[in-house]
């Protein structure tokens, strides 16, 4: 089995990590007023800094920022698009290993016509590019999330009577952050999905159509969307799709296997790889697979950022060998299911179980993969 020199790697990460307390405590110093923005980002470099030889001395040859600059790991990207304004959502209940949890997220709301109006990830990529000597990764979030959560009705029917132009500038938007990214030397960008997953689930499903929404036609959708919107990327730029079921304080809110959207995410979309949670019950089997094609790297995530509890090499190497049996262990790769703080608030685990459980995942596919 060969090693992979361009991402996805065999041992893979989905981006955030626990922000540490230094880090928090200035966040509230800024919110209060006591420092400005200028002395923030100040903390955030430190911490940042921290982060990568983290990262680089676990031995990950991807490297993420933990995103360390996000309140929560789609918004701080979103609200920067002209045209979208962030709105308190209604509180719902994610559910947890500890019981139930009150979560309100946002939800964006587009009052006007999107524009790109200026570069998004662009300083925080080259910052990150500054400071390792390995792949510096981009985590964004995917380009549907400005449509599921509030549907329709979360979009000004002024500036939007046919959301086909609010599609077609969403498009225009994604194409032009990556576009800046690529002429900076990016070449490994992860958009974070929770829609798609959403859509596995029954309840999840039904709300969608109390919306007005179809959902065994919004997948396609969806990937026709993520298609248009990556279709300008750089040649030597990876793309792939992260699809999470909802990761808030060690809770979740949504579960079902990847079978109502199999055809979709797999058979129609043109990313390159796709994290896929698989850490328990709620992700379903493996058969959903099937649909992978040959050119195209599944990245197992089999490792719970959700608990502390370290997961056994065996037990990783027989679902690999299970998930095997659908698509060739050759496009197969492993990375934990989730990141570790999707929000700033981050996920009910010590610091340590980071380390352990990365250096599991990295331990376990150099046994696997060579």
């Amino acid at each position: 089995m060969t090693h992979r020199n361009t991402p996805p790697f065999r041992a893979d990460h989905v981006g955030s990590f626990l922000r540490p307390k230094e880090l928090l405590d200035a966040r509230e110093r800024r919110k209060k007023g006591e420092i400005d923005r200028k002395a923030l980002r100040e903390f955030e470099d430190r911490a940042i800094r921290d982060v990568v030889k983290f990262q680089e001395d676990l031995g990950l040859e991807a490297i993420t920022d933990g995103e360390f600059r996000r309140t929560y790991f789609h918004v701080d990207f979103l609200e920067q698009l002209e045209g979208v304004e962030v709105r308190q959502g209604q509180m719902g209940k994610f559910h947890g290993a500890a019981g139930e949890v009150d979560f309100a997220p946002p939800v964006m709301h587009v009052v006007s016509k999107l524009r790109h109006a200026r570069p998004i990830q662009l300083d925080d990529f080259n910052f990150l590019k500054s400071v390792t000597r390995r792949m510096p990764k981009v985590t964004i979030p995917s380009p549907t999330m400005l449509h599921f959560r509030g549907g329709r009705q979360a979009i000004s029917k002024e500036a939007y009577p046919d959301l086909e132009g609010f599609y077609a500038d969403i498009t225009a938007c994604y194409r032009q952050e990556l576009k800046q990214l690529g002429e900076a030397g990016c070449k490994y960008v992860q958009l974070d999905d929770t829609n798609l997953a959403y859509l596995c689930d029954p309840k999840m499903r039904e709300g969608a159509r109390q919306r007005g929404d179809d959902p065994d036609w919004l997948p396609h959708r969806y990937a026709g969307l993520i298609n248009a919107s990556i279709a300008g990327r750089p040649r030597d730029m990876t793309v792939c799709i992260h699809l999470c079921r909802g990761n808030f304080r060690s809770a979740w809110v949504a579960e079902g296997g990847y079978e109502p959207v199999a055809e979709a995410l797999f058979g129609s979309m043109n990313v390159d790889g796709y994290f896929l949670e698989y850490d328990d019950a709620r992700s379903g089997d493996f058969a959903p697979l099937r649909f992978v094609p040959k050119d195209k790297i599944v990245v197992l995530g089999l490792v719970s950022t959700k608990v502390g509890e370290l997961e056994s090499k065996d037990m990783l190497k027989r679902r690999i060998d299970e998930a095997a049996k659908f698509v060739p262990l050759e496009q197969l790769a492993l990375s934990p299911q989730c990141g570790f703080s999707s929000t700033v608030h981050g996920n009910e685990i010590m610091r340590e179980s980071q380390a352990a459980k990365l250096k599991l995942v990295i331990e376990t596919a150099r046994e696997v993969w060579g």
